[in-house]
């Protein structure tokens, strides 16, 4: 009787190096940027030594580049906040790894805390702010890189098309 079940792949697929693809140096894919920011959130050894606090402004630090992406490192201390923006044409990956962060949206509120995502495309306006009493830390993946950040007025926190 044959049915799907049936299917089985003799000897190891692991020797038919023409079926696998081979490992990409840099991340193409949403998927592999939401990856990429989950494997270095997960490796406190390449972000925890660099993290600072400052009371007077929102603390950051560029951890990485690739070809067409960066990686930032950003630090939060209570009361903190981004202001409403959008990121211009770049999409992006908010990873947070310590704390919690309120994000505000035209349409809501949420609460990330630690190993939450958020994946956002050109023209997305939100906010972001620490109102824990805790400090907080994320990592933001941006591609293409980070070229500018256009601020909103707390009303306009919702989705803009982006022009050419």
């Amino acid at each position: 009787m044959n049915s799907d079940n049936d299917l089985q792949i003799a000897g190891d697929i692991l020797e038919v190096p023409h079926l696998l693809q081979p490992p990409r140096e840099h991340p193409v894919t949403v998927a592999e940027y939401a990856g990429l920011a989950r494997a270095i959130a997960a490796d406190r050894t390449q972000w925890e030594h660099l993290v600072r606090y400052d009371a007077t402004t929102r603390w950051y630090h560029r951890l990485r580049t690739g070809p067409g992406y960066e990686v930032w490192l950003l630090s939060w201390v209570p009361g903190q906040g981004s202001g409403s923006h959008d990121h211009g044409r770049s999409s992006g990956v908010l990873t947070v790894l310590e704390g919690t962060l309120t994000e505000h949206t035209g349409r809501s509120t949420r609460a990330l805390s630690a190993g939450a995502q958020r994946v956002f495309a050109p023209g997305y306006v939100h906010e972001v702010v620490n109102d824990a009493l805790e400090p907080a830390v994320s990592l933001h993946v941006y591609y293409p890189g980070l070229t500018e950040m256009p601020m909103h007025t707390a009303q306009s926190c919702e989705a803009r098309p982006v022009t050419a």
